[in-house]
């Protein structure tokens, strides 16, 4: 048995687990973690961990797009203390705490009131922060750099976050990603694209720009804020590796 590789694929709650050592003198070599995708219905960067034997489930206010029984509906702040090793905060709102939406706190949008704009801005930092002190070791918060009011709110000692590119991953578009990391370390790009200039070839440049030509209309913030396939997997595979490796050597 010295050569052999043990699995325990059993997604639950660290039985198999005990099961295999008593029965073998033996931990298992891969064990699955149990990550939380928060913010997120569209269920790509749950898929991408499940892919890898993890036991990920997403969470989101909206019911899972792909009809999935690992998607809890509801407020992620009150799933935060269930025991994860991993949390990925996908997409949480930002539309008040990015440098993009800084205008709106002096001058509302119409129909709107500035009072409702700093309300906006309280929620998201509270939910940015709630997220960021989880109990959880290991956690990554997709976010863009934000605007001064939104930064005064949290923690001076917060870093900067990695801003990463689709077309560090293999997918061919234009999208600043930005992830604070705690616990974590930086993505490294898998399949680098030689992303097109403007001046070189408009046509191509605009291709790959469809999330910031995106029309106004309803689904468009869904639009905006999705992940692509290739970014979710060296997700799944960088962090996931990181945090499994990490584990077995507590």
């Amino acid at each position: 048995m010295t050569n052999t590789v043990i699995i325990d694929s059993f997604a639950g709650g660290g039985g198999a687990s005990t099961g295999i050592e008593l029965a073998l003198g033996r931990s298992p070599d891969v064990t699955p973690l149990r990550v939380l995708i928060a913010c997120e219905e569209s269920g790509v960067m749950r898929r991408a961990f499940a892919a890898l034997g993890h036991d990920a489930w997403s969470c989101d206010l909206l019911p899972a797009a792909d009809g999935s029984n690992h998607h809890i509906r509801g407020d992620v702040r009150d799933h935060l203390h269930d025991g994860w090793d991993l949390l990925v905060v996908a997409h949480p709102p930002c539309t008040r705490l990015c440098n993009s939406g800084v205008r709106w706190l002096s001058v509302p949008p119409p129909g709107r009131t500035l009072r409702e704009m700093w309300d906006e801005l309280d929620e998201g930092v509270d939910l940015f922060r709630a997220c960021w002190d989880a109990p959880v070791e290991r956690v990554a918060v997709e976010n863009p750099i934000m605007h001064r009011h939104a930064r005064e709110r949290l923690p001076a000692a917060l870093a900067k976050p990695q801003i990463v590119q689709p077309w560090w991953f293999g997918d061919p578009a234009f999208k600043a990603t930005g992830f604070y990391l705690r616990g974590l370390p930086l993505l490294r790009p898998t399949a680098k694209l030689d992303p097109p200039r403007k001046a070189d070839d408009p046509q191509r440049h605009a291709d790959w720009s469809t999330i910031h030509r995106a029309s106004p209309g309803p689904d468009r913030a869904k639009f905006r804020s999705r992940t692509f396939p290739g970014l979710a997997a060296a997700a799944a595979l960088q962090w996931g590796g990181y945090a499994t490796k990490e584990i077995k050597h507590d």
